[in-house]
């Protein structure tokens, strides 16, 4: 009788999961309290191997990155610090990260994508364009001032762009400790060995000389 009733239950519990409208998932929590990064060691799959517990310090806990202004003199006037695992060893296997990004005025973030992040930004000061681009090429975009904020979905293009009369600063929260990041201009006309020049042409319906133009444009500064 008991197992009848036991039965009976599994087909109720699994009848409700089936037709609940929603279900919470989440990534898995870390096997331990923590795993501070041993930096020296080769990264895995779930990020860098753990220091022994015995050699941990409270400094393995803390970065001071975010204090400090970026140099935005160069051609984008944009600079960005980033506090991902390789740089604070404490958010290993966390799976967060942060990054401050100055703007000077006029200052791009430019178009870029995280694989392996979606990201939230705080505008801390002035006046920030964020936008992005769906799969069907549509741009979503907002004018993002002094603690508002704007979230960007994981893996898709985006940029940052101040819109105000003096300096931006913003924040981006990640929901991984090592977001990556890909900027297409880069990828295509500073990569080692070069694109084929014959892609390039293609891709952009444009001439040799008219890509090598664009080529010396985006070496990396």
């Amino acid at each position: 009788m008991a197992s009848a009733r036991y039965v009976t239950l599994q087909v109720l519990v699994t009848l409700a999961l089936a037709t609940a409208p929603w279900v919470v998932l989440s990534d898995p929590p870390p096997l331990q309290d923590f795993c501070v990064a041993d930096l020296t060691g080769t990264t895995s799959l779930d990020g860098f191997p753990c220091k022994p517990a015995a050699s941990v310090v409270d400094d393995d806990f803390f970065s001071g990155a975010m204090i400090s202004a970026g140099d935005t003199g160069n051609p984008f006037g944009v600079n960005s610090t980033r506090a991902t695992v390789s740089a604070f060893p404490g958010l290993n296997t966390l799976g967060l990260s942060i990054t401050r990004t100055d703007l000077a005025p006029g200052g791009l973030n430019p178009p870029h994508s995280h694989p392996r992040a979606s990201e939230l930004v705080l505008v801390l000061k002035g006046e920030v364009m964020v936008g992005f681009t769906s799969g069907l090429n549509r741009l979503y975009s907002k004018v993002v001032k002094e603690n508002e904020l704007y979230v960007v979905p994981r893996g898709l293009q985006h940029f940052q762009l101040n819109v105000g009369t003096g300096d931006a600063v913003f924040m981006a929260m990640f929901d991984a400790q090592s977001p990556g990041v890909i900027v297409p201009t880069f990828s295509l006309f500073s990569t080692k060995p070069a694109m084929p020049m014959e892609v390039l042409t293609k891709t952009f319906l444009m001439d040799e000389d008219e890509i090598s133009a664009l080529k010396t444009k985006f070496a990396p500064f």
